[in-house]
């Protein structure tokens, strides 16, 4: 729970004790879909909020003043925070808190003052439609966000469920599967579920070429992988090749033992300083759709770089800070971890990281350098934590015959912070 939505919840609960918000899921059968409840609630309100559609839908049952959300859609929910303790009525599309309107509204207002009367999910409906045991089912909402989070999902014999912004979001999606190696998957186009405009065409991703697409459509994927697909394991320490780098990166074998080491819990956000090609970022965020984290890179090409792999990756929320350690630190969120790969030994950049870390919060920095492992001898000396010392080899041919030539050792220390 943020500061702010405990503030709006005391403020709330002195002026009214009673529900005044009521939301209400509604489908394209409209008013026909409703239970007498939810037909109430919206009869008896006097403001009536929604997006065009679900106003046109609710229309006949509307007595009171409808309100379409503003443009662009205001996530702070002002004007209906600002009717608190007057009859107010939201429409929503099906079930308001999957990926629904009705999440938005609760970070600003107490679940006590609001009655939900969901309706089927879209998920659900396609689920329905396709026989699909919705638990065994990956849903993705595309809705206003980038289509390169379904790669992460995408694993032979997996099914997903894909709810997208408009028309052009299949043609988009299918183009994704077909340029990574996902062609050949059953690509099911869903559009204005429940209602009498209801079509599902079934195509093949990489021939897909569906025409007169309805903007109210969701997608249904059975992955099959070529050959070839980009497949992103589950496990840590993913194969360097699947990285866009330069060489300076941290390497398989270390970035594993290194997430193991920063053990991510749910919701935390991670420093990484020195982030180079972003891979302890970009898995850092794989383990779990609620990490959140932060590169910071003061070389734009790789900055850049960066980038370019988290999309890649499926995680396009990476942020990447281009700027040079500890100055670039100013101004950033607090970090549950921090991870050093890189610029540690510059004047400032560890003790701005020790500083900058929440109580409780792990830090791990890695050392191929004599000065900077000179900087985590001392940093244990001082604070304690662990230190562990990690040699790879890899074989590779000698002559006509093979060799273990090893990798750079590197020094890794582990603390937490008090």
């Amino acid at each position: 729970m943020t500061s702010e939505y405990a503030g709006n919840q005391g403020a709330s609960s002195e002026k009214t004790s009673q529900p005044w918000l009521s939301i209400v899921g509604i489908g394209e059968d409209g008013l026909a879909g409703l239970g007498t409840n939810a037909l109430q609630a919206i009869e008896n309100a006097d403001f009536v909020f929604g997006g065009r559609r679900h106003l046109s839908l609710a229309a006949a049952a509307i007595k009171g003043q409808a309100r379409p959300w503003p443009a662009p859609f205001d996530v702070a929910m002002t004007d209906v925070v600002a009717l608190r303790g007057r009859k107010v009525c939201v429409l929503a599309s099906g079930d308001p808190f999957f990926c629904g309107v009705g999440v938005t509204l609760l970070r600003h207002i107490p679940a006590n003052e609001v009655m939900s009367f969901p309706s089927p999910s879209t998920f659900s409906l396609a689920a329905s439609h396709l026989g699909w045991a919705l638990q065994e089912v990956d849903c993705i909402s595309l809705h206003g966000r980038s289509i390169d989070l379904v790669r992460r999902h995408l694993h032979p014999g997996a099914r997903l469920i894909a709810l997208t912004s408009d028309e052009k979001a299949p043609s988009l999606l299918a183009r994704l599967l077909a340029e990574t190696g996902f062609g050949t998957s059953n690509f099911i186009l869903l559009e204005a579920l429940g209602g009498p405009d209801e079509k599902v065409r079934h195509i093949r991703a990489d021939q897909f070429c569906l025409t007169d697409i309805d903007p109210l459509n969701v997608v249904a994927i059975e992955v099959v992988a070529d050959e070839k697909a980009r497949i992103l394991p589950f496990s840590q320490g993913l194969n360097d090749a699947l990285f866009e780098h330069d060489g300076q990166m941290t390497k398989r074998e270390i970035r594993a033992v290194s997430l193991s080491s920063l053990a991510p819990r749910h919701g935390e956000l991670l420093w990484d300083i020195g982030a180079g090609s972003g891979s302890i970022g970009i898995e850092w965020m794989l383990a779990h759709p609620s990490l959140r984290a932060i590169g910071i890179e003061q070389d734009m090409e790789r900055a850049q770089r960066a980038v370019r792999n988290a999309e890649a990756f499926g995680v396009p929320s990476l942020e990447i800070v281009i700027g040079t350690a500890p100055d670039a630190f100013e101004g950033l969120p607090t970090p549950d971890a921090i991870f050093i790969g890189g610029g540690g030994s510059r004047p400032g950049v560890m003790e701005g990281a020790i500083t900058a870390l929440k109580s409780g919060g792990r830090l791990v920095a890695n050392a191929v350098t004599l000065e900077m492992e000179a900087i985590l001898l001392a940093a244990q000396a001082r604070l304690g934590g662990s230190l562990i010392r990690l040699d790879v080899s890899r074989a590779s041919p000698v002559g006509s015959m093979q060799g273990w030539r090893p990798a750079m050792p590197v020094t890794q220390w582990t603390w937490v912070k008090p």
